[in-house]
């Protein structure tokens, strides 16, 4: 985590660390030219989807937040009276012939955490499999209520044919705006160019401001923690009554998702006082071993932390729940449109 922390401060800035690297930038953009151009040779011949097909991705490396967009959007579509399924790699999870499906309580070690999270929370069909052509096809096939795929990730997924592409980037933008490994981009920033929206997503510590203006749209979106459910138990207890019940305890929080200060931060901000904090890597495994922190009265962890915490039963351990806003409120008028408008021309 040290080693990230290092590289994150690099890449916003265009230091000697940049400078040494940028040669081997020159060589990504060589590799990613040519595979995007095979990947869309490939792309022009494939099967498409029957149903509009919304990407949720990035161009920053790690964690940008796609996960709660991709909550939040799904509950925009379900209001507006769609039927979404969602797609995903499944980091970390071993894939096999065919795609995993499933709804409901899912398990994250089969399925993977961001998944696993996304079925709980939204309540939608998933299916999980790094070929996404499979993964939407085992979707329609077990679900053939969906009437529009949203993916999470895939938007250097080049073969997987798609409507809307959506990119969600946080308070750190682009950073230096050079690709891997002198910068922290998967693509140029030119990329944000050809999507049709760009999201900032923030943390209720930060102020969310529109881009660059690099992208068609850009709409803001902000996260803020709405409360803390005990994770053996029904117990659940609003910011305040929880501040309240941690009054002369002592607070351990616990991480591993793309950026974990930002979590501790917002813990902060309500007024707790964590004493002990650990930051792990993006979509660490989740044991009593991890969280063993007899020095703690309480400990906290993230919802996606949580959903690989199953099998587990300290009673001190708390989970927080969050909750995105768009904070423009044409995004769902927009969107709405836009799949209408898909729906209508596909044969």
């Amino acid at each position: 985590m040290r080693l990230v922390r290092w590289l994150q401060h690099q890449w916003q800035r265009k230091g000697i660390w940049a400078w040494l690297m940028a040669p081997f930038s020159l060589v990504t953009f060589v590799i990613l030219a040519v595979r995007r151009l095979v990947l869309r040779s490939i792309a022009a011949h494939a099967a498409r989807p029957p149903v509009p097909v919304i990407v949720v991705g990035n161009i920053y490396i790690g964690g940008t937040g796609k996960t709660p967009v991709v909550i939040a959007l799904l509950a925009l579509l379900r209001a507006k009276g769609w039927h979404p399924g969602v797609i995903s790699r499944g980091y970390g999870v071993q894939a096999g012939p065919a795609a995993l499906t499933g709804c409901g309580v899912l398990d994250a070690a089969r399925f993977g955490d961001e998944p696993a999270l996304i079925a709980q929370e939204a309540g939608v069909p998933v299916s999980v499999h790094p070929n996404r052509r499979l993964a939407w096809q085992a979707l329609l096939k077990h679900y053939p209520q969906t009437d529009v795929i949203v993916s999470d990730d895939g938007l250097q997924h080049a073969t997987l044919m798609r409507d809307v592409e959506l990119v969600v980037q946080d308070m750190r933008g682009v950073g230096n705006g050079w690709l891997l490994p002198a910068g922290p981009l998967r693509d140029p920033p030119s990329r944000l160019r050809s999507i049709d929206a760009l999201i900032t997503r923030s943390a209720q510590t930060e102020r969310a401001t529109p881009s660059s203006g690099l992208a068609p749209k850009e709409f803001t979106a902000t996260m803020h923690i709405t409360g803390f459910k005990q994770l053996i138990g029904e117990q659940q207890l609003s910011p305040d009554e929880f501040v309240a019940r941690c009054a002369n305890q002592t607070l351990a929080a616990y991480a591993g998702i793309g950026v974990p200060e930002r979590f501790f931060s917002d813990l902060r901000a309500l007024g707790l006082r964590v004493a002990f904090t650990t930051a792990l890597p993006d979509h660490h495994l989740f044991n009593a071993a991890t969280l063993h922190a007899p020095e703690a009265d309480i400990v906290i962890i993230t919802s996606k932390d949580a959903v690989k915490c199953n099998a587990l039963s300290d009673r001190k351990i708390w989970v927080a729940q969050v909750h995105l806003t768009f904070s423009e409120p044409h995004f769902d008028a927009w969107l709405d449109e836009r799949l209408s408008q898909i729906q209508t021309a596909l044969p």
